[in-house]
């Protein structure tokens, strides 16, 4: 992932979509703030990623990134409530 204030975009618009076409994101910033994201055409059905969840200003990455990988997981939909999901984990 590529981010990019708005004045290199200006300049470098053409080299910008390549990078996008090829697969890359690339993040427009506004006094380093994000607020597009240029990236490959994919279809409506695509899984959304953090990356895509970051570049929304959805989601702050973590400062640290050294964690080890979580031994449980448990898929949520959207609307979920994070205190039944718990309780229901807990078994209470």
């Amino acid at each position: 992932m590529l981010e990019i204030g708005i004045r290199e975009l200006r300049s470098d618009l053409a080299s910008a979509v390549r990078r996008a076409g090829a697969g890359e994101r690339v993040i427009v910033t506004i006094g380093g703030a994000p607020v597009a994201q240029l990236g490959p055409i994919e279809a409506p059905d695509a899984a959304t990623t953090i990356d895509d969840l970051a570049a929304r200003g959805l989601l702050v990455r973590s400062r640290r990134d050294d964690r080890p990988e979580p031994e449980f997981v448990m898929p949520m939909w959207a609307g979920a409530r994070l205190d039944q999901l718990v309780r229901e984990v807990r078994g209470r």
